[in-house]
């Protein structure tokens, strides 16, 4: 697959991201699948080269609900994996499998990594405060 096939089919899951979150969540989760999807589009060895857009889109969005928990009774949009399985007419198997496939090729942490984390969970994310503190520790260790 050429770069400018690659960069189609990216444009398209990223479409396909924004239109879910737009309809079922918020204007940042569909900024941060948009992120998610153009960092493993730009990878050398972009997961996106095969399989249907429709799958990969819907594995961008539930692996942004997942690591920020969305499917939680807590968030305020009431969202399911089955939510978005029916949406992208995708099996919730293959959907799971593209999401460990984006997490492994991009080496996400759901617990310490924030670059995909929603806002307010990032505040509320406990092993996130503790690291923060102790880069403030670790800051004044260095300054004396």
């Amino acid at each position: 697959m050429d770069k400018q096939q690659l960069e189609e089919r990216e444009a398209r899951i990223i479409d396909l991201a924004v239109t879910f979150c737009n309809e079922h969540l918020d204007e940042e989760c569909a900024l941060l699948c948009t992120k998610m999807a153009q960092k493993l589009g730009a990878k050398q060895d972009s997961p996106f080269q095969s399989g249907r857009v429709e799958v990969w889109a819907a594995g961008v969005v539930y692996t942004i609900c997942s690591i920020n928990l969305l499917f939680s009774k807590k968030y305020r949009s009431k969202i399911s994996s089955k939510d978005i399985s029916d949406y992208f007419k995708a099996s919730a198997a293959t959907i799971s499998q593209k999401m460990r496939a984006i997490k492994e090729s991009l080496k996400i942490n759901p617990v310490f990594d924030t670059e995909f984390k929603l806002k307010e969970v990032t505040r509320n994310n406990p092993p996130y405060r503790l690291g923060m503190i102790a880069k403030l520790f670790s800051f004044f260790k260095k300054e004396k």
